[in-house]
């Protein structure tokens, strides 16, 4: 009953994230020129796309360090954050730099300039994230997710109300994103001090108790596969928007811009029950608990998939008549992208199912090489099907990645991780959910 409480929250939370997200780009489609919003959604795609050299894959390895070994994981704590910090300067000065080398449009140029403190807002947020679910805090975590969603909705409102300028909408962004920051530093402080204790380990050890420090560069190649993990999944979310800005131009990257926002906040279903609830206790279920392991494959990759068919057909079908109402006829064509978008849905629902097998599995690098392979079917199909069909080549060079990145992982699971076990029954999952004491989680 306790787990399904938490992710009862993790849902609320996303249903408002999801309304939210889409209701900025709303908002933001009607507000500002055609031109200008597609230079803010592009803008604010490049930005996200460098967030994983920023936050350096260290919540992804706190996770799994602090789910192996407890509080002996402490020990990783200071090194991961210097890598961290050197991380998010270094890609907020890249920012800062491409601002000013596009200074010959000055709008475009302080758009980006202004959207670099999303960079330090997105890295903190995983960072707190991945603090929020070690601690079982699932309320907190629900909380973190939807807040500065939220915010951004009351920046979009003062700019639709007062017919502010695409700077101002930046503007706003902005210090959403700094006061974002400060919340992050408030939540980590009874974590970094080590008085906190920890969701399934049994006591906490008091600071300056660990074990043996760990280097910065072993702290950085343990991290690395986490990185590039999530630039692949990023490339997969934000590059469409960036190559229509490039080379269709803004208009087209506005047009698709309402859809990939619509399947980016999908998108987050997966990632809170695996990323957010499921992937600590993966990691330790992998070495302790191989039946949870077997449902966790067939009852949970099933159930994502016919999860993702359901969320589908309601994407598809309620985007047709409301996107063209809510927009105007200048984004005609947005419900059509969202249609063929929808596509690619159940696949991801599915594939980050049993993804999350490699991850806690000790196939990590596996499961990065897969992903890398899904970002290069892209590329070559963005390269191919953009210049043919515009941005509905770009929609289905997405669904085309997502299947074939999908039938991956599959494949790769049932042989690596499942193998001849047997699967277990529904009467199995059944036992495992109502049973009087369940295992430590």
């Amino acid at each position: 009953m306790t787990a399904l409480i938490h992710l009862g929250m993790l849902a609320l939370s996303q249903v408002g994230v999801t309304l939210a997200a889409f209701g900025t780009q709303i908002l933001l489609a009607r507000t500002l020129p055609q031109e200008a919003f597609g230079t803010f959604t592009a803008a604010l795609a490049v930005v996200s796309l460098t967030a994983p050299l920023a936050v350096f894959g260290v919540p992804e390895l706190w996770l799994q360090r602090f789910g192996r070994e407890g509080e002996r994981a402490r020990r990783w704590v200071g090194p991961s954050l210097r890598v961290m910090a050197a991380g998010s300067a270094l890609t907020v000065a890249g920012v800062l730099a491409w601002s000013l080398a596009e200074w010959s449009d000055p709008v475009g140029a302080g758009v980006r300039a202004l959207l670099a403190t999303v960079v330090v807002a997105q890295a903190g947020l995983a960072l707190v994230g991945s603090v929020q679910q070690l601690r079982g805090d699932y309320r907190g975590l629900s909380a973190l997710q939807v807040a500065p969603h939220l915010a951004r909705v009351l920046v979009v409102l003062v700019v639709w109300v007062c017919g502010l300028s695409v700077l101002a909408t930046a503007a706003g962004y902005a210090i959403v994103a700094l006061l974002t920051v400060a919340g992050c530093v408030a939540v980590m402080r009874p974590f970094l001090r080590g008085g906190v204790p920890l969701e399934g380990h049994a006591h906490v050890v008091p600071p300056g108790s660990s074990a043996t420090g760990v280097g910065v560069a072993r702290v950085a190649g343990a991290a690395t596969p986490f990185v590039l993990g999530n630039i692949f999944y990023l490339i997969g979310m934000y590059l469409g928007t960036v190559v229509a800005a490039e080379f269709l131009g803004p208009a087209s990257a506005a047009v698709l811009a309402v859809p990939m926002s619509v399947l980016t906040a999908v998108y987050l279903v997966p990632r809170v029950v695996y990323q957010q609830y499921f992937l600590a206790r993966l990691h330790r279920w992998s070495g302790t608990d191989r039946d949870a392991v077997l449902i966790a494959y067939r009852w949970g990759g099933l159930g994502m998939l016919a999860l993702g068919v359901v969320v589908a057909a309601l994407v598809a079908l309620g985007g047709l008549p409301v996107l063209p109402f809510l927009l105007g006829s200048e984004y005609g064509e947005s419900a059509t992208v969202m249609a063929l978008l929808a596509l690619a849905i159940p696949f991801r629902f599915a594939g980050a199912a049993v993804a999350s097998l490699l991850t806690s599995g000790g196939l990590l690098r596996l499961k990065v090489t897969y992903q890398g392979v899904g970002a290069l079917v892209f590329l070559v199909a963005l390269a191919v099907a953009t210049p043919l069909w515009g941005v509905t080549g770009t929609a289905g060079a997405v669904v085309v990645a997502e299947i074939i990145l999908c039938a991956l992982f599959w494949i790769a699971v049932r042989a690596r991780v499942v193998g001849d076990a047997p699967l277990p029954s529904w009467h199995d999952l059944r036992r495992r959910l109502t049973r009087e004491t369940p295992r430590a989680s």
